[in-house]
């Protein structure tokens, strides 16, 4: 993944941006303020016996010497293609492109002009899936300009997947199903084992493999 610079603000200050691809269930999240962390796989997998300094080894991609004060997972995080905390990431979501008059008067209809045409905005699956006949592209092919949401990262670490706390499964965005006890402990993290198991245990990345995963939480940028 690579990332590029975008001069913000009147001090010129450039930051470095990295595109990120997110569901429209997590899309929702953001929006609504339940999702600050997401947790993607690494790959390939790192492969360190953390207790010799000095035998870090992330296969092919590169070979980490530490020492005793920095454990590997600490070291890993500096690798993290999504970049480090003050950088951010540019939501890619399911979107359309449309006539920039087409839903003007439609309330509740969030559209992004296309800068360099008149013509063109971007409408988006997750708030608005009411265009009869409109073809969805995937989130891959949104361009820059089209999207609507920019994260700024606080925090990157490395850590298993089932090292996640029950706040922090809370914090991936995931819905309790109606009438749950909220009270019952771990509730959270057993419904995002769930949510993950949904979208990777088909990839070979499932909840009982227990992958090595970045642990990216951000906060969202107000345009």
């Amino acid at each position: 993944m690579h990332g590029s610079y975008r001069q913000l603000g009147q001090g010129g200050v450039r930051v470095k941006e990295h595109p990120i691809l997110f569901s429209g269930p997590m899309v929702r999240a953001i929006l609504e303020g339940r999702k600050t962390q997401t947790r993607r796989v690494i790959k390939p997998q790192p492969s360190f016996n953390s207790l010799e300094p000095g035998s870090v080894k992330w296969k092919d991609r590169c070979f980490i010497e530490w020492s005793d004060k920095e454990t590997p997972a600490a070291q890993l995080a500096t690798f993290c293609p999504y970049g480090k905390p003050g950088d951010r990431l540019w939501v890619r979501e399911t979107f359309a492109i449309v006539p920039r008059t087409a839903y003007v008067r439609s309330v509740g209809v969030q559209q992004i002009l296309r800068p360099d045409d008149y013509h063109d905005a971007a409408i988006f699956r997750a708030s608005f899936d009411r265009a009869i006949g409109k073809v969805w592209r995937p989130s891959i092919h949104m361009p820059r300009w089209a999207s609507r949401i920019t994260l700024e990262i606080t925090d990157i670490r490395v850590e298993r997947l089932q090292d996640i706390s029950d706040p922090d499964a809370k914090a991936e965005g995931v819905m309790l199903p109606d009438r749950t006890c909220t009270m019952y402990h771990g509730i959270w993290r057993d419904e995002f084992q769930r949510l993950w198991d949904s979208i990777n245990a088909k990839r070979g990345h499932g909840w009982n493999v227990n992958p090595w995963v970045w642990v990216i939480e951000f906060r969202r940028v107000t345009p």
